[in-house]
């Protein structure tokens, strides 16, 4: 089934032309919208690297069909901070230099933001649990937990997007 589906991204809403309302988010906001962030990993929802928050929840968008969010309120990893304003766990990343070649942060980035909304000072067993189901092929877990670690540190003293 065809249609336009409504959906707001970032803050906006977009009205998009889906041949299948069953289109995958990921293409909807990488093909339609050019968001390249939300990265294509596996396809299947295992790796994480296409995380969004739909409604504040982190979401794989490889699996969530398009009509599935149609309502809600999704946030990319460009709608968390701008360059000359990053959200602190963005920041935190490039300071701690946590990530090797990066394909995975975007979704780690977003996973953490969702975890951020439900406990401000998560200890690092529940921050590395959240993010059990995000894979990093380059193995920079444990500078990403850092980095992490500090971004929280950095908000809990009421600091906020640079």
């Amino acid at each position: 089934m065809s249609g336009t589906l409504s959906l707001n991204i970032n803050g906006r809403v977009h009205r998009i032309d889906a041949e299948e309302r069953d289109t995958p988010l990921l293409y909807i906001l990488r093909d339609n919208l050019k968001l390249k962030g939300t990265r294509f990993g596996c396809g299947g929802g295992h790796c994480g690297a296409c995380a969004v928050l739909a409604d504040g929840r982190a979401v794989r968008a490889c699996e969530t069909p398009a009509w599935a969010v149609e309502g809600k309120s999704i946030v990319t990893i460009e709608g968390l901070g701008a360059p000359d304003r990053m959200h602190p766990l963005q920041q935190a990343v490039l300071d701690f230099q946590a990530g090797q070649c990066g394909y995975c942060l975007s979704g780690i980035i977003v996973t953490a933001a969702a975890l951020a909304a439900q406990d401000n000072h998560p200890s690092r067993d529940k921050l590395a649990a959240a993010l059990e189901r995000n894979l990093c092929r380059c193995g920079a877990h444990t500078r990403i937990l850092d980095a992490l670690e500090g971004a929280w540190r950095r908000m809990a003293a009421g600091e906020g997007p640079r």
